[in-house]
């Protein structure tokens, strides 16, 4: 790969990390996969440590506290792990001159748009998860030179996510109550790693909306994986506070991958495609 030898992926173990790792090519790189248990990303001496002895010439930082739930009980673990880790990842990135990709979210939006946010619309986070990644994102933008923010959307990969939950729970129950007030963008973890792939050999430097192509409801997205599973459950429209699966947030977070649209050779399926590929490997 281009200018790319060795690659750091913070939080590998996550849904991204983990598809990173069945497409990145070991013939061309080494890659460096670690986790809060052989780095810390809160304690800026290990973090800083691990980059002066191993040099990576890209980071990728998946590293993150994502439940809604947990966030909210707790505020200060929220900001250590979302602000502080994303600082400390960031210092780390300038001091041995790399390339940095951070993973972000569509929860810095409140959910109140009516139409798709683009990169340029300002992020007015509702939620302490929301706001703890908008935090994060500031910091990278204070502490690193070459960066690339990646925002998306509903992913899914292999792991913990709405796709397990709803199947585990459609194994048990006739009818499932599905929140038809929530809208995004459905994103395959693999498409999303093979966006990164090509955007860490650019110089395209900035903050993106990556999702797959095309918009949908929460029921929708359900129903499809249900029709996909040949499942017989029934999905039954709700609201945002009455669905089984997902715990209460934003309801409006599509996003507008408009950076994305305005580079070449940076395209992403669209979601029923992404999904139909996903569900004939789980």
């Amino acid at each position: 790969m281009k200018n790319v030898s060795k690659v750091w992926i913070v939080g590998a173990s996550g849904q991204i990390g983990k598809a990173l790792n069945s497409i990145l090519d070991r013939c061309e790189m080494e890659i460096l996969n670690t986790d809060i248990d052989d780095v810390d990303i809160t304690n800026a001496e290990e973090v800083m440590k691990f980059a002066d002895r191993n040099r990576p010439d890209v980071i990728i930082n998946c590293g993150a506290l994502t439940s809604i739930d947990e966030c909210e009980a707790d505020l200060q673990k929220a900001y250590k792990v979302n602000a502080i880790g994303a600082r400390n990842v960031s210092i780390a990135t300038k001091r041995v001159h790399a390339k940095l990709i951070h993973l972000s979210t569509d929860d810095v939006f409140d959910g109140k748009s009516t139409k798709p946010y683009s990169e340029f619309d300002q992020p007015i986070p509702s939620l302490v998860y929301g706001k703890s990644k908008l935090a994060g994102e500031q910091f990278v933008k204070d502490f690193a030179d070459r960066y690339f923010i990646i925002r998306s959307n509903w992913v899914y990969g292999k792991g913990e996510n709405f796709i397990q939950d709803l199947l585990a729970l459609a194994k048990q129950k006739d009818v499932i109550h599905i929140s038809n007030e929530a809208f995004g963008n459905p994103t395959s973890a693999k498409a999303l790693g093979q966006f990164i792939i090509k955007l860490m050999q650019s110089n395209e430097y900035g903050v993106y909306h990556v999702t797959c192509e095309g918009t949908c409801s929460r029921k929708e997205f359900a129903e499809e994986i249900i029709r996909l599973s040949g499942l017989n459950t029934k999905i039954v429209a709700v609201t945002n506070d009455e669905d089984e699966v997902v715990s209460k947030r934003p309801a409006y977070t599509v996003l507008d991958n408009l950076m994305r649209h305005l580079l070449e050779n940076m395209k992403m399926p669209h979601w029923k495609e992404a999904l139909a590929e996903y569900m004939k490997i789980i």
